[in-house]
């Protein structure tokens, strides 16, 4: 089985993650970010090989939008 590796709060804001946790919330919700896992009480963590596909995702996603033509 592949090693997993798991970040915290303070992780995803270190990768540039700055938004709420209600934002994150509602992202997950909708299906716009990785879903956390339970890890004791009320910690949570996300997979990091999932976060790291959606950072990829959006640096892809960037490429192919045009934000204004000039």
């Amino acid at each position: 089985m592949a090693e997993r590796i798991v970040l915290s709060r303070d992780d995803l804001v270190e990768l540039g993650i700055r938004v709420s946790n209600v934002s994150l919330l509602r992202w997950e919700a909708a299906g716009r970010f990785p879903r956390r896992i339970r890890m004791a009480g009320t910690r949570v963590a996300w997979i990091k090989a999932e976060v790291d596909a959606w950072l990829e995702a959006r640096a892809e996603e960037r490429s192919r939008h045009v934000y204004a033509d000039f």
